[in-house]
């Protein structure tokens, strides 16, 4: 009758893991207080730990500590003594392994590892037995710090149990390095069969688990292979992601990050890299990411709800700037009043962290534009500026959208109405109407207009029509508006402003 057998180590050695001080030196210290019969000794003063099993002489007799503490100052013996305090104990070696404790973690079937027996594990190959084994000696020893360097392990195969994962072969070339001028490596993305590669000055992509040959008439040619990171190629342009790689967010295809080094947001995607902080905000980024201190963060994040890359710009004195980015538009599109602790998205839900709190957005149970639990208003900064060269009289401000958005301020960079009177929210649109010629909005064709009443600086000569309105003059003007949120959604579809030629 045939029987099956299950060998699980059939080449190894099982040695036992103890709890003991093995490197101690004679030394000698001095008791701390009179000692009587076999309670714990205390050391005054000893600069070396004391060991389980170490010989220690006392007023001429030999004892055997028996148990120590983990500060190796607290120990006891074997014996009971009498001793008073200043009696002064020397210490030997390690003579006696008898009280040298068992268990390591207190599961005996956890203290035992194994060793491998034959070399290079093979079956039938040379085994060793206990004791001396040769090592490889390297000529240098010391720790080396190789920031631009890659190195891998050996395999793992969860199907078949291989795991190499600590096996680091000296015999094989497992490094890949980069050029040191581009600086330390910051972060690694694989994706599919690639590996991108980030370092403060240059972006690399690397081939995983595939080579490269070329064609007699020099064309790449992928094939597979027993490399495991492939040949090194650079993406063009001298951008880097600097020593931020929080600033780091990827959606399908597309990754997002920052170059602080040199005052640039950019895009990683299938044409390269290009920056998108040049879509009208170059000087906004050259500005502020100067001010970013090196051991103040900057986040990127990518909102899955809204399609947005969200960066959070740390500043001193506790200011930051927080904006995104969206595709559909191919600009930056909002400033937002929050700071997070850094964010992310999960099936469809953007959500951030605070003070060790995560904060979903987007959220129907608190108030719109409630962010950490504080409630802010919602405002809205626009420019105009038509026919650039001449000068204009801009006489009224229009919006299409929500009710309840108020006119802050609209001055230009001679005449200034800041802010507009009086501050009144528009929310019942029947009074609306009947409110003619005052500085509020009225709903006409539902879309909201205001004449712009120069309460400050009325200009001679200026009068739009009427005996008590005037305009505002200049070559563009600003316009602010805000919303007093609650838990209605506010919408602002389009601005405009009615304007005529100055001729003043």
């Amino acid at each position: 009758m045939a029987a099956v057998l299950e060998v699980k180590y059939f080449n190894s050695f099982w040695i036992k893991k103890v709890d003991s001080i093995v490197e101690v030196e004679a030394t000698s210290g001095a008791l701390d207080s009179n000692v009587t019969a076999n309670p714990n000794i205390v050391l005054a003063e000893a600069n070396e730990n004391v060991g389980v099993g170490q010989k220690v002489t006392i007023n001429g007799d030999d004892y055997t500590v028996f148990k120590s503490a983990n500060d190796g100052l607290n120990f006891t013996l074997n014996e009971s003594i009498t001793a008073t305090a200043g009696d002064t104990l020397t210490f030997g070696q390690i003579e006696d392994f008898t009280y040298i404790p068992l268990a390591y973690t207190g599961d005996n079937e956890l203290d035992w590892f194994v060793e491998e027996a034959r070399i290079r594990g093979g079956y039938n190959n040379t085994i060793v037995d206990l004791g001396v084994k040769a090592y490889v000696v390297e000529d240098n020893p010391q720790q080396q710090h190789r920031f631009n360097s890659l190195i891998y392990s050996g395999i793992f195969n969860s199907r078949t149990g291989i795991n190499r994962t600590n096996e680091f072969s000296v015999a094989e070339d497992i490094t890949r390095s980069l050029d040191p001028y581009d600086g330390s490596i910051q972060k690694l993305y694989a994706e599919n069969t690639s590996l991108t590669i980030f370092q403060e000055f240059k972006v690399s992509n690397a081939l995983i688990d595939k080579d490269i040959i070329y064609t007699a008439e020099g064309q790449p040619l992928s094939t597979t292979g027993m490399t495991v990171i492939g040949p090194i190629q650079a993406y063009a342009g001298n951008y880097g992601i600097g020593k931020n790689p929080e600033s780091f967010a990827v959606y399908g295809f597309r990754k997002y990050f920052v170059d602080k080094n040199r005052s640039v947001v950019l895009r990683l995607s299938n044409d390269g890299i290009s920056e998108i902080s040049s879509a009208n905000m170059t000087d906004f980024f050259r500005d502020n990411l100067a001010l970013n201190q090196d051991d103040q963060p900057i986040y990127g994040m990518w909102d899955m709800r809204e399609k947005l890359y969200v960066l959070n710009i740390k500043l001193p004195r506790g200011n930051y700037k927080t904006l995104s980015f969206d595709e559909d538009v191919a600009g930056w599109t909002s400033l937002f009043s929050y700071s997070p602790d850094f964010g992310g998205s999960l099936r469809d839900n953007y959500y951030t962290f605070k003070n060790g709190n995560i904060w979903e957005h987007y959220s129907t149970a608190v108030n719109f534009a409630s962010f950490y639990g504080t409630t802010y208003d919602s405002t809205v900064q626009v420019i105009f500026n038509p026919e650039v060269s001449m000068s204009k009289m801009f006489k009224t401000f229009n919006y299409e959208g929500s009710a309840g958005w108020k006119l802050t301020n609209f001055y230009s960079e001679t005449d200034r109405c800041a802010p507009v009177l009086p501050y009144v929210a528009v929310y019942n649109l029947a009074d609306l109407e009947n409110q003619m010629f005052n500085n509020n909005f009225k709903k006409k064709e539902n879309k909201y207009f205001t004449n712009l009443i120069n309460i400050t600086n009325p200009s001679v000569g200026n009068i739009v029509y009427g005996g008590s309105i005037s305009g505002i003059k200049g070559f563009f003007a600003t316009a602010s508006l805000t919303f007093t949120n609650t838990r209605t959604k506010a919408e602002l579809f389009a601005v405009s402003s009615e304007y005529e030629n100055s001729l003043y």
